[in-house]
């Protein structure tokens, strides 16, 4: 849930001025409430990801075409995700070099982590969390010169500027969706939705730390124009021993960037897998070549914001994907019902038939 996201998620908020602080709270009860469908719906299928669930509710053509589908968005979202990563740096840290190295050694990392399979994505996680975490100390400086009386008043927006702001907002915090494709893996499933609602609060915690801060610091000019608000709130840091602490922390968020990345790439790789009906190790390699292509692919700005925006927008459908899935599992079942309740009566009935023979046979 935390990659790129956070870095321009005031940016993204603009359009509500001072009172996006509070946003973040309304998109985590959203985010809580939508993890109980998906874990309802995982439940049902314990053995089983997304991908083979679409093919047990909708057949195996339909559920291919259905997985393919969700594998292209997938590779355009970690597209987008490297791309925007490695032009921040290039903005940040090394203005007058390509992009090359630095994205071919992200994508073997990447792939290095994901090899391994799911276990080592989430111990990946853990340790990024760990080591990026305490970067939240650096925002200090930046709510010491600002003006807490930003805070105030709450709900100064229309409804227009509500809708605009959380469209472009909740999509800095999806990624929780995940979860429906490595339920399968998870040793207590019994325990999933209070240790995802605790995953999913304390990523919420740091995106309402960072517009908090944000909206107390800048001004509403700034939160419109800025595009990464948190880069500009590490420049304000002072520490007598070390300088460019935004360079520093940036570079720190490269490990944000890995968890999110090989998460996706692992989640990718089963998707193929699905579709193949076979595990091969090759499969990984194939997805990174191909994000990397797709990042050295020459589009327009233009072109990037609507490719990149629609396979963004992509992700609320598939937050809202399992209400679907759970009402055709409801209808199969009721059928499957339907017909094991007509062969109990007819069973019942022939056996009553040739008792009755039976009966006035002796009689």
């Amino acid at each position: 849930m935390i990659a790129m996201g956070l870095l321009s998620f005031p940016y993204q908020l603009s359009a509500v001025g001072y009172s996006q602080w509070w946003l973040p709270i309304f998109f985590g009860i959203i985010a809580n409430v939508t993890i109980i469908p998906m874990i309802w719906l995982a439940g049902k299928y314990k053995e089983d990801s997304l991908f083979k669930i679409h093919e047990i509710l909708f057949g195996r053509i339909m559920g291919k075409t259905i997985n393919m589908v969700l594998i292209i968005i997938g590779c355009i979202l970690m597209a987008a995700t490297v791309e925007r990563y490695l032009e921040m740096i290039q903005l940040v840290a090394f203005p007058y070099r390509t992009l090359t190295g630095p994205l071919i050694m992200l994508m073997l990392v990447a792939v290095f982590i994901a090899k391994r399979g799911i276990k080592s994505v989430a111990r990946f996680c853990i340790i990024a969390f760990f080591l990026t975490s305490p970067m939240v100390y650096l925002l200090r400086w930046g709510l010491e010169e600002g003006k807490i009386t930003h805070l105030l008043p709450l709900f100064n927006f229309t409804g227009k500027e509500f809708l605009a702001a959380t469209k472009e907002g909740y999509s800095s915090i999806v990624g929780y969706e995940l979860l429906m494709f490595y339920f399968p893996y998870i040793i207590n499933q019994k325990k999933v939705f209070k240790h995802a609602s605790i995953g999913i609060w304390i990523s919420i915690f740091f995106y309402f730390l960072i517009s908090m801060v944000s909206v107390i610091h800048f001004s509403e000019w700034q939160l419109k124009n800025v595009l990464y608000p948190v880069l500009n709130l590490f420049k304000y840091v002072e520490l007598s021993f070390l300088e460019k602490i935004d360079t520093i922390g940036i570079t720190f968020w490269v490990f944000l960037i890995l968890s999110t990345v090989s998460a996706y790439l692992w989640v990718l790789k089963e998707g193929i897998e699905s579709l193949r009906s076979k595990k091969h190790a090759a499969h990984l390699y194939i997805i990174a070549v191909i994000i990397t292509v797709m990042v050295f692919i020459p589009l327009s700005q233009s072109q990037e914001e609507k490719i990149y925006g629609h396979a963004f927008y992509a992700s609320y459908a598939l937050i809202l994907w399992p209400n679907l899935l759970s009402l055709v599992h409801m209808i199969k079942s009721r059928k499957g019902r339907g017909s094991n309740d007509k062969s109990k009566m007819v069973y019942i009935c022939c056996l009553f038939n040739r008792l009755f023979r039976l009966y006035v046979g002796k009689r």
